[in-house]
């Protein structure tokens, strides 16, 4: 049987950059391939040139051929007919592409209003049933809604239900889980190995993420810089690597990295404990204290906890969870509601001098390092500036310092005068990890630090924390959703669902014989390479 796609030596340029490089492949008719890769090896590209969905600048040559039509020949006329219809589309980011000022069943309406006769209550009617395939709870209330009053699990899930409208032949899509929750990207994936299994669609999936891949894909393609280096059954690929670049995706995925045992940690005074604090958003108003009430929304309810010296404390949740808003509150972004938190036997919201100190002893290093570096300030500024404005040298030794602190994390030297904008999501993350580190910290907290970055860049984020905790006996806190990674970096964990703190303990307890069926559903939720089909 002749395959429904065909790929034959496709090269894509923008300029003088080659973004895809001669890369050729085939699918079946209701198989499901995987192209997985590292930020920049163009799998992205390799997608949407399927449909042809890159900026006129891009020269594309080769041949791509869907159930007998040439793709790259066809008319703009011919190409509208296929897109939505018959090849559909889902983006890594539903945020970017939902309209946010179109109701979602509007959005899922518009690709039945373009390629098929339904019309009015038929359509309506339609979306409703459609929001129910994809699992999504009160279709009603969600068809109503706009894309900010959904998260980000029901954002993608909506936009999986405007691709399969019109029952498409193939489904293309481009990292549809990145960053999101360990439990809500299991399910996304649970429900297109679902999709393709009752709706016979094949699929093309792109990830960075073997272990995503290898729950809904027989075949993988495996691209490193614009070329494809090695394609096959994704068990055989997964068990038996034949390239280095593939052997060391796999060695770099959490589910093989070798577990670090955090340093023993005395239990003596802890540095921080943290006692029934409750974190509260809104509320206050004439109305509620006409009404006696606190109003407005608790988003951490009674949390208790401490951190010893030298601990690793990892806290994990889902996004809502209250996890980020109680490590902003550790360094003071985030006022308390009630409950106390106490830094070394002291209320951790000092004045004056005091609160200077506290605030060079603890620091926060953010989840998105481009929103947190100056979009215009050279990295050798953007490292010296905590440096300059606390006068923690003299300026003329700032030079020096700064180029050991890139050194520390290591950044090469020639970064130094390069933008944020003109380095990878890794060499950000480190740049603010080294500003964190200029103010010679005691305490440093890591919100979501490699969320969204290609596994390798994550083993290489979590292989220098490891070593900067050895090396400045440093105290760490990771906020994190991923399990896997608090499993290799830390001590101890608390998981939080709600606002509440459900579970904590040791990490290998917590990860061996977990109490709470919560904590159980984060664990069953990390990908695993040992997910692919026999």
């Amino acid at each position: 049987m002749n395959p429904l796609l065909s790929v034959r030596n496709l090269t894509v340029r923008f300029g003088e950059t080659t973004a895809v490089d001669d890369v050729s492949f085939d699918l079946p008719r209701g198989g499901a391939l995987g192209i997985v890769g590292e930020s920049g090896s163009g799998k992205s590209v390799t997608c949407r040139a399927l449909m042809k969905l890159l900026p006129s600048v891009a020269k594309i040559d080769g041949a791509i051929t869907f159930d007998g039509d040439d793709i790259l020949g066809a008319s703009e006329a011919k190409l509208n007919t296929l897109r939505g219809k018959r090849i559909a589309m889902i983006f890594q980011s539903p945020a970017s592409h939902l309209d946010p000022l179109m109701r979602i069943g509007d959005q899922v309406a518009e690709t039945l209003r373009k390629h098929t006769d339904l019309k009015g209550r038929a359509i309506q009617d339609e979306v409703l049933r459609l929001l129910d395939v994809v699992r999504i709870p009160d279709v009603q209330r969600c068809a109503r809604a706009y894309p900010h009053e959904l998260s980000g699990g029901m954002k993608q899930r909506a936009m999986i239900a405007g691709a399969l409208a019109c029952k498409p032949d193939l489904l293309l899509a481009d990292e549809p889980t990145t960053a999101l929750d360990a439990t809500v990207q299991k399910s996304v994936l649970d429900l297109l190995a679902e999709l393709r299994r009752t709706q016979g669609l094949s699929m093309i999936f792109v990830s960075h993420d073997l272990g995503a891949v290898a729950r809904v894909c027989d075949d993988v393609l495996v691209m490193r810089k614009s070329k494809l280096v090695e394609t096959g059954k994704i068990r055989d690929v997964i068990e038996n690597p034949q390239h280095e670049y593939t052997q060391m995706l796999i060695a770099s995925h959490p589910d093989r990295l070798r577990l670090h045992k955090p340093q023993d940690v005395a239990r003596a005074a802890p540095l921080f404990e943290v006692k029934g604090v409750q974190i509260r958003y809104g509320g206050g108003s004439i109305l509620d204290s006409l009404m006696g009430r606190e109003g407005g929304f608790v988003a951490v309810k009674g949390a208790s906890f401490s951190v010893q010296r030298g601990e690793a404390l990892g806290i994990v949740g889902e996004s809502g969870s209250g996890k980020t808003t109680l490590a902003r509150s550790l360094v003071g972004l985030v006022k308390t509601a009630k409950g106390e938190i106490l830094y070394e036997g002291s209320p951790a919201e000092p004045t004056g001098r005091n609160r200077a100190a506290y605030l060079r002893d603890v620091q926060l290093v953010y989840q998105h390092p481009y929103e947190a570096l100056s979009p215009r300030i050279c990295i050798r500024d953007a490292i010296g500036e905590p440096l300059r404005r606390h006068k923690l040298c003299s300026p003329k030794d700032i030079p020096a310092k700064v180029a050991d602190l890139m050194q520390q994390v290591d950044l090469a030297p020639e970064l130094g005068d390069r933008l944020p904008a003109q380095l990878s999501g890794g060499q950000c993350q480190r740049v603010a990890i080294a500003r964190a580190l200029a103010m010679d910290p005691r305490v440093l907290i890591a919100d979501e630090v490699t969320s969204a970055l290609d596994v390798t860049l994550q083993a290489q984020v979590m292989d220098l924390l490891i070593r900067l905790q050895k090396e400045r006996g440093l105290t760490m806190i990771f906020i994190s959703h991923d399990l896997a990674v608090i499993r290799r970096l830390c001590n101890s964990v608390i998981v939080m669902r709600q606002g509440e703190i459900v579970e904590a303990g040791p990490t290998a307890d917590v990860f061996d014989s977990p109490t709470q069926d919560y904590t159980r559903t984060l664990i069953d939720a990390i990908p695993r390479l040992d997910a692919a089909p026999a």
